[in-house]
C-alpha cells in the first residue's frame, strides 16, 4: 500500500518538474526586462515570478529524489524477501529459449541426380 502511494508522488513529482520546467523562461528573456520594459505586466512582480517557480521546481525535485530512494528502498526490500524464501534474484533470472524444430526449416531436395554423383563434384585444381 505504502509502494503504492510512493509510486504516485514519484509520477506526479515527475510530471510537475517537467511542467514547471518548461513554464520558466530562458536567461535570454530578462534582457529587455532589466531596462524596465514589461515589469508591470506580470503578475509575480519584476522578479517573483522566476524565484516563485524556481523554489517550487527545486521542492518538486526533492520529492522526486526522496521518492526514488524510497522507490530503490523497496525493490531491495523485495529482492532480500525473495532471497530469503530460497528463489533466485530477479536479476538473475533466465529463461531458456527453445530452439526451433528441425521440421520447420525447409529443405531443398533434388529429384533428378543421386546426391553421389561425380559429375556434380568438380575436379581438384592441379599443383605446381
Amino acid at each position: 500500500m505504502l509502494e503504492s502511494v510512493v509510486i504516485v508522488f514519484h509520477l506526479l513529482a515527475a510530471l510537475g518538474v517537467v511542467v514547471l520546467v518548461l513554464l520558466q523562461q530562458g536567461k535570454g528573456a530578462d534582457a529587455g526586462a532589466s531596462f524596465g520594459s514589461g515589469a508591470s505586466a506580470t503578475v509575480f512582480g519584476s522578479q517573483g515570478s522566476s524565484t516563485f517557480l524556481s523554489k517550487f521546481t527545486a521542492i518538486l525535485a526533492a520529492v522526486f529524489f526522496v521518492s526514488s530512494l524510497g522507490l530503490g528502498y523497496f525493490a531491495k526490500e523485495k529482492a532480500q524477501g525473495l532471497a530469503s524464501e530460497g528463489l533466485p534474484s530477479p536479476a538473475a533470472l533466465e529463461i531458456p529459449q527453445e530452439q526451433p524444430a528441425a521440421s520447420d526449416v525447409p529443405v531443398l531436395q533434388s529429384e533428378t541426380k543421386p546426391a553421389g554423383d561425380a559429375a556434380d563434384v568438380p575436379a581438384a585444381p592441379a599443383q605446381q
